[in-house]
């Protein structure tokens, strides 16, 4: 299974019992693609086209240590681990309720190398250089300490290891900008400050030994290797 068919199959899987957050994070309900064409300007093949790119530091046959976090209700990742048999997978959350939803997909869909640990991401209970790949998708743009998350996930990634995932960036979609500004934010969803495309590249280059960014709309993607 390509990585676009694994994604694919995370929205199919969703069907009739979706979760708003769910349908809005796939843009595969009617009102998850309302809220992506309004407030990021998304449709499905744009929504597909990050995810793509956000996921592609991960191999189609990885078999090393993976980290998630945070893996949130796990819609996009369940499918992608389903296809890694191989490979040590450790997901976390600092939302309990959030990882139960993850983990009850991961033991429908019959996936068991997949580790649950509840924690922060600005104090990530692991060793250094524990992780071959570090994921993070939809995360930093609400955490609260984001030096904290850019040095724990660093710390904890393998040397010539792989930084992933996306994020909300600023600039990227004025329309996106506004929402955030006077919707997501006051409402404690969204955490500033904020990374444009251009900080995000300059802080990751600095950190990493290869980092390339990407976006989509107002969606910044990077792969970078440590």
């Amino acid at each position: 299974m390509t990585r676009k068919e694994q994604i694919k199959s995370a929205y199919k899987q969703l069907g009739g019992s979706a979760s708003f957050y769910d349908g809005m994070i796939t843009c595969s309900t009617l009102p998850g693609k309302a809220i992506c064409g309004l407030v990021w300007n998304m449709d499905s093949k744009k929504n597909t086209s990050y995810l793509e790119k956000a996921l592609s530091g991960v191999p189609e046959d990885f078999a090393g240590r993976l980290l998630e976090v945070p893996v949130g209700t796990g819609v996009l990742t369940m499918p992608v681990y389903k296809e890694l048999p191989k490979a040590e997978i450790t997901c976390l959350d600092y939302s309990a309720d959030m990882m139960g939803v993850a983990q009850k997909r991961a033991e429908a869909a019959g996936i068991g190398n997949v580790t649950f640990r509840q924690g922060d991401v600005g104090a990530l209970p692991f060793e250094d250089e524990s992780f071959d790949i570090v994921l993070s998708l939809n995360g930093f743009h609400a955490f609260p300490d984001k030096e904290a998350a850019y040095r724990e996930t660093w710390r904890v990634l393998k040397k010539g290891g792989t930084f992933c995932g996306c994020f909300y960036i600023q600039g990227g979609c004025k329309r996106t900008d506004w929402f955030i500004e006077k919707l997501y934010v006051p409402k404690g969803f969204f955490t500033p400050p904020f990374e444009t495309k251009e900080s995000l590249r300059e802080r990751l280059s600095g950190m990493y030994e290869k980092a390339k960014v990407t976006s989509v709309e107002g969606i910044g993607c990077f792969r970078c290797r440590k």
